[in-house]
């Protein structure tokens, strides 16, 4: 919402300067966004074109000699080049000199040769100067323009324009009145609320009315005989220049400028042109209307529109017709002034596609007392603009209840912000603001909103206007209270699960994905659903046609996109639900993960089969007892059961349980058959760990974690090559390289397994490395060899091997 402060003041009697006004807008809650004060346009200035000679080598352009003024170069005349078609000796236009910013094309000037040819300076056209989007030809004003003249200064671009940002559930503030109502109410002036003096007219109204449309809730119409519309005047076109709107003619014009002024949306017809009587109806399809804006809008039964006798004039509340509109030739002219329910225009203007200054107030909610009152403000302008002689009105009256009585305790101020505001100031400032207190007693008030304020619905919603009259800035910061004991378990057992689950896979090195819970009918198939229950009636996409039963085919499909892109090792999780049927029972809690081409988990480091190996059932396994674990799911109880469900690879894949019923999860390598379904190729493996299956872990007193302690010094990495018996597990002799210096050790893997004749019969090497981190000091050669020597005895001792030559 723009408007100038001078147009501001027309309203408001204040002596308030432009901070002091703004500082109280933003208080009230009418949020300034921005301050123009005409700085910008202050450079520019008024010139004529003496003469316009064809440029030497450019079909296009023109050589112009300017008059700036006596205080430009001496008086003298400036040469320019110009390509604009309008640029003609007699011109007067806008003149912006060598140094001067212009925003429309975001350049500073300086002089230049434009095909050969000097030129000082540039004659603007409205899109340079950011006035509007006209680039067709330069600025052309009035002959009697003073040449020399700040062109701010006679446009009225000086006066500053103030921009706020309004919230949906102020319809009031989408006018100049209103913000001068609200300012008044907080005490920076007093606001100027003349009533409109009603204008009967003579003479019936020829064309009738006949309101057919649910979404039009009253309609006031006149005509105004004999008018002739030609240009607004200049202080008019000054101000709707100010706020970004383009003058047309007096008839448009004075519509536009109340549309602001009063927040009263009216439109205008040319009576010539309206065939028969005005119907408000729903459109019919195959219906269509050129609108003021050059475009063609097919029409069907969602949309109001305004009909004679020969179709759709206007649509309703939104935007005219471009052939009922008015222009220079206009001479009696039908006013309309009609409210239209909100929801209705909403829905009509986002369809189209269209966004007016009328769809903005219309679907906010337009004052409903101010119809009549509005057609007569629009019909004085018109008759002291464009003289004339205006009919009596025809009124088709606003259908509305009757506003209802609002109870306002007023301990609730108090209590809703902590404000503590005497009653009477809480009834004083409601009665600024125009509502009406009917009653009132020592515990609260019974208050009625008035007709311009239709988002008062409640107590809360005058506890809102008593506080933001005081100013939010009232309210004193109070710190939230503090409990004297430790605040209890907030996310429920399931929310927890989820988390943990999430940082498990993520800590191994896993993606979260983010996937439908639709997915097509055969994939479902495939993976033990598609029951018709669990088909959607109206699916999102052709192909999404049924709930997933498993997370893993949309986990598949995300991976076979990242492959088809070039990135074929990846590794997916998801935590969401599945849906086995139709019943709340049905709905599953899940955390899935699926590993493809050679995404090994992440700190795998080196690995004993090589650097590069695909993943395999192994890797699904760890990664679903990494989730049960991290949910405290006791793993050293848990029972592996070879085989799973039918979408994975028989042979490689089981089952987690705990006990013979209680199937916690399924992991493994997918089937052959379901790869080719899914037209998917290479090392697949995934697994699902059901959340819901889980058993509820015992609470148990908690206790403060330590402190977390990083070493500052760099680790050190030792490998170790052991010859042992064929028999002896890599894991026994990892465990005694782990203890052999615990306060040094912090990690022991196997990267390498190798058997041959070179070592003997019955007996193989394991490769280990070892991560030294020193917490004291940074270690020396003799205290790796120490720590070594430790290793080769510790292992020696546990498993026979030695140190492989």
């Amino acid at each position: 919402m723009k408007f100038t402060l001078s147009w501001l003041k027309d309203h408001l009697d204040t002596e308030a300067g432009l901070g002091e006004i703004t500082e109280r807008l933003t208080a009230i809650g009418l949020e300034v966004e921005h301050v123009d004060d005409g700085a910008a346009f202050r450079p520019f200035t008024i010139a004529r074109v003496l003469t316009a000679q064809p440029h030497p080598d450019a079909d296009k352009l023109r050589v112009l000699s300017v008059d700036a003024g006596p205080d430009v170069n001496g008086g003298k005349p400036l040469q320019i080049v110009c390509g604009a078609p309008n640029a003609v000796a007699g011109l007067v236009g806008v003149l912006a000199l060598p140094g001067t910013y212009v925003p429309g094309i975001d350049t500073t000037l300086g002089v230049g040769k434009i095909r050969g040819v000097e030129s000082f300076g540039m004659m603007c056209s409205e899109r340079e100067l950011e006035l509007s989007d006209e680039h067709n030809g330069i600025i052309s004003l009035p002959s009697d323009a003073p040449v020399g003249m700040a062109f701010a200064d006679y446009a009225g671009l000086s006066d500053p324009v103030i921009e706020i940002n309004l919230t949906p559930n102020r319809p009031d503030a989408t006018s100049i009145h209103g913000i001068a109502r609200d300012l008044a109410a907080s005490g920076l002036g007093r606001l100027k609320d003349a009533a409109v003096d009603r204008i009967e007219g003579s003479g019936a109204c020829p064309v009738s009315v006949d309101v057919q449309s649910p979404t039009c809730t009253g309609f006031a119409l006149r005509l105004v005989r004999g008018v002739t519309n030609g240009p607004s005047p200049e202080w008019m076109q000054k101000r709707l220049r100010a706020i970004g709107l383009r003058p047309i003619n007096a008839l448009v014009d004075i519509t536009n400028y109340l549309t602001f002024d009063r927040g009263r949306p009216l439109h205008v017809f040319d009576a010539a042109k309206v065939s028969g009587s005005l119907t408000v109806r729903q459109g019919r399809s195959g219906e269509e209307i050129l609108a003021l804006d050059g475009r063609i809008y097919a029409l069907d039964e969602s949309v109001c529109v305004i009909a004679d006798d020969k179709g759709p004039e206007s649509i309703g509340g939104i935007m005219g017709g471009e052939h009922s509109g008015c222009d220079e030739g206009t001479i009696d002219v039908l006013v309309e002034s009609a409210l239209w329910r909100p929801l209705d225009i909403a829905r009509t203007g986002r369809a189209l596609g269209i966004v007016t200054d009328a769809r903005y107030r219309f679907e906010r909610g337009v004052d409903p007392a101010f119809m009549e009152p509005g057609l007569d403000l629009a019909t004085r302008m018109i008759l002291d603009l464009c003289g004339g002689e205006a009919s009596e009105r025809v009124v088709v009256p606003h259908r509305a209840d009757a506003p209802g009585q609002i109870r306002l305790p007023f301990t609730e101020v108090k209590r809703l912000t902590s404000l503590d505001i005497a009653p009477d100031r809480q009834v004083e400032l409601l009665e600024r603001l125009g509502f009406a207190v009917t009653a009132r007693d020592a515990e609260g008030a019974d208050v009625i909103a008035p007709s311009w304020r239709p988002d008062v619905e409640g107590k809360a919603d005058l506890v809102e206007e008593v506080m933001r009259l005081t100013g939010v800035d009232a309210i004193t910061p109070q710190p939230l209270p503090r409990e004297g004991a430790v605040a209890g378990r907030v996310l429920t057992t399931a929310q927890l699960r989820d988390r943990l689950a999430r940082r498990a896979l993520a800590a191994r090195g896993m993606l979260e994905t983010v996937t439908y819970a639709f997915i097509p009918h055969e994939e479902a198939v495939a993976f033990g659903g598609g029951a018709p229950e669990l088909q959607l009636e109206n699916p999102i996409a052709a192909e999404l046609t049924d709930m997933r039963p498993s997370l893993l085919p949309s986990l598949l499909a995300a991976g076979g996109r990242n492959a088809a892109r070039g990135y074929g090792d990846v590794a997916l999780f998801e935590v969401s639900h599945v849906y086995h049927d139709d019943t709340p029972a049905g709905q599953l809690r899940v955390a899935a993960g699926l590993r493809r081409g050679t995404a090994a988990p992440a700190g795998a480091g080196r690995n004993w089969a090589g650097n590069a190996a695909p993943v395999s059932v192994f890797d699904a396994k760890a990664d679903a007892i990494a989730v049960l674990e991290a949910a405290g799911v006791p793993t050293d109880r848990l029972q592996v059961e070879a085989g799973a469900s039918a979408w994975y690879h028989p042979g490689r894949s089981g089952r987690l349980k705990l006990g013979p019923k209680v199937t916690l999860a399924e992991f493994g390598e997918f089937h052959p058959r379901v790869l080719k379904k899914m037209r998917l190729s290479g090392a697949h493996c995934g697994f699902e760990v059901f959340l819901g299956a889980l058993p509820e872990g015992k609470r148990k007193a908690t206790r403060t974690k330590p402190v977390l302690e990083l070493s500052p010094f760099q680790p050190v990495r030792r490998d170790f090559a052991f010859v042992v018996d064929e028999a002896v597990e890599a894991l026994k002799l990892v465990r005694a390289a782990e203890g052999a210096e615990r306060k040094l050790v912090s990690s022991v893997s196997v990267f390498d397994v190798f058997t041959g004749a070179s070592l003997g019969e019955g007996r193989k090497s394991i490769a280990i490395e070892v991560t030294l981190k020193p917490a004291e000091r940074t270690l020396t050669d003799e205290d790796l060899e120490a720590v070594s020597q430790k290793i080769v005895a510790a292992v020696a001792k546990a498993t026979g091997g030695t140190l492989r030559a």
